[in-house]
């Protein structure tokens, strides 16, 4: 079984830099682009995907919807363990306004954030539940940054940290116990292209 991982398309909050968190944000028109390269990219690829699930938030929902058209897969039943992380009073706000408010310490304060442990749970639980209902599938999966970077913590410590892109396609293999990366945060579908205005 295989998983690729996506993080959805950019919003108008991505590009001022609001934490979005559950607020439910839509695509916009570079978003939507996004989505429609990625699409692009995998259907000339060899390898085939089975489904699409979302988180179900509109921004993640409508990445899925986009490339469940152009690979011609079904789109699941959204999931809410694959929601973004829960930010609290922070959702919203610019990083100059979270500073100006809350210092540069303020991801260490309890503002409302959902507890990282607690994201590592439903997202380990959901792996878990796909392999045991889908074990011989491959499943595209639309969630979100924060969500994305705490359960690739929670999979392989600290072995990848870098900022997860918008658009950007991890591949997962299922091997035994274990899930095995193949691919990591690659975004070259979004390379020396030029986004739409």
């Amino acid at each position: 079984m295989r998983l690729g991982l996506i993080r959805h398309g950019l919003t108008d909050w991505n590009m001022i830099g609001k934490i979005q968190g559950q607020s439910d944000i839509p695509l916009n028109d570079d978003g939507r682009w996004q989505a429609r390269a990625l699409g692009e990219r995998l259907r000339e690829e060899s390898f085939k995907w089975d489904y699409i699930i979302s988180s179900g938030l509109s921004r993640a929902e409508e990445t899925g919807s986009i490339i469940s058209s152009i690979l011609n897969i079904p789109l699941l039943e959204p999931d809410v363990r694959l929601l973004e992380r829960s930010f609290g009073q922070v959702e919203g706000i610019s990083a100059e306004e979270r500073e100006k408010k809350w210092g540069k310490e303020w991801d260490q304060q309890d503002l409302g954030q959902e507890k990282k442990e607690a994201i590592q749970s439903r997202g380990l639980e959901f792996m878990e539940d796909i392999w045991s209902r889908y074990p011989d599938k491959n499943i595209l999966v639309i969630s979100h940054g924060g969500f994305l970077a705490i359960l690739y913590t929670a999979l392989f410590d600290d072995r990848y940290t870098e900022r997860i892109g918008n658009l950007s396609l991890t591949i997962l293999e299922k091997e035994d116990l274990d899930w095995t990366p193949l691919l990591y945060n690659c975004t070259r579908h979004l390379l020396g292209k030029q986004l739409e205005s």
